[in-house]
């Protein structure tokens, strides 16, 4: 993929402080059916189940869900999209929210020790394939020695791109390095690539400074790449521990609301939309 111009997203670092502070409230504007604050999170189990999503696939899944299958299904849902990986959990463990989707386990679990948070997996619905992209070169064996790759600056996902650049032997990591690995574990760089590790949501900006990117899949899809056919790698699905779940609070997950949003979410209907809408770029999982 060559000189694709990407839409810029502003660096919040970049921004004074009042506008900082309004675009992290806007995170928790609705963006469902029942409005700005109509909705219950977890505390209240008698009104609409509010699920906070990234936009891409996520909130399109749950929109889907939504106009198509909830109204018939007797749930109630509305959806509260989020820009970032951080709001979503603490507006879940808060109980703002009454559920969420846009991450797999492991970052959950990360998220989990480093904050403190009690937050659980409930079902597992999609695997959205993490991918290198280049605006400089066609494969991964045209990266030059020297050649910079930026990573995504969390640590899960870190770890996770890093395992991704090993599976094609462009770096060797470390025997222990484990799921959480960073730039320190790598044990043989033969091309001496350097790593510039960057806020996840500003991969796709960054096409342009570097000479590739591993950007997570709601960001590159986004941002209007493919991950089928911009990546010029892509994760495999077999054995992938990265598929995205529908999460709560602990102690949440037998509420019905919740129950019913599962069972909706690894349905014949939902998975033939995301086979149909993202074609190979999000794949279905059976429900886990």
């Amino acid at each position: 993929m060559r000189n694709r111009t990407l839409p810029a997203l502003p660096a919040l670092s970049a921004l004074p402080a009042a506008v900082v502070a309004a675009a992290l409230a806007l995170g928790l504007t609705a963006c469902g059916a029942g409005g700005a604050g109509s909705g219950s999170g977890s505390d209240d189990k008698s009104g609409p189940l509010v699920v906070g999503a990234t936009p891409t696939p996520a909130g399109e899944v749950l929109t889907y869900v939504q106009q198509k299958l909830a109204k018939k299904a007797g749930l109630d849902l509305e959806i509260k999209e989020f820009t970032d990986y951080v709001l979503p959990n603490t507006a879940l463990q808060d109980g703002t929210l009454g559920a969420n989707l846009y991450q797999h386990k492991p970052y959950l679990d990360d998220f989990n020790e480093s904050k403190g948070t009690t937050l659980t997996s409930v079902v597992e619905v999609y695997l959205p394939p993490m991918g290198l992209y280049s605006e400089q070169v066609e494969s991964p064996g045209e990266l030059k020695k020297g050649a910079t790759v930026a990573l995504p600056n969390d640590t899960t996902n870190e770890g996770r791109a890093l395992e991704l650049l090993a599976s094609e032997g462009l770096i060797e990591l470390k025997k222990d390095a484990g799921a959480n690995a960073s730039p320190a574990d790598v044990a043989k760089n033969p091309r001496d690539l350097a790593f510039k590790e960057i806020e996840p949501a500003q991969l796709p900006r960054s096409l342009k400074d570097v000479d590739a990117a591993v950007i997570n899949n709601n960001y590159a899809l986004d941002a209007g790449l493919s991950p089928k056919k911009d990546a010029i790698l892509l994760e495999s699905v077999e054995d992938n521990p990265y598929n995205n779940v529908l999460a709560v609070k602990k102690g949440d997950e037998d509420d019905p609301r919740v129950k019913k949003l599962a069972e909706l979410l690894t349905s014949p209907e939902v998975k033939k939309f995301i086979e149909d809408k993202y074609q190979g770029s999000v794949l279905p999982v059976t429900g886990k």
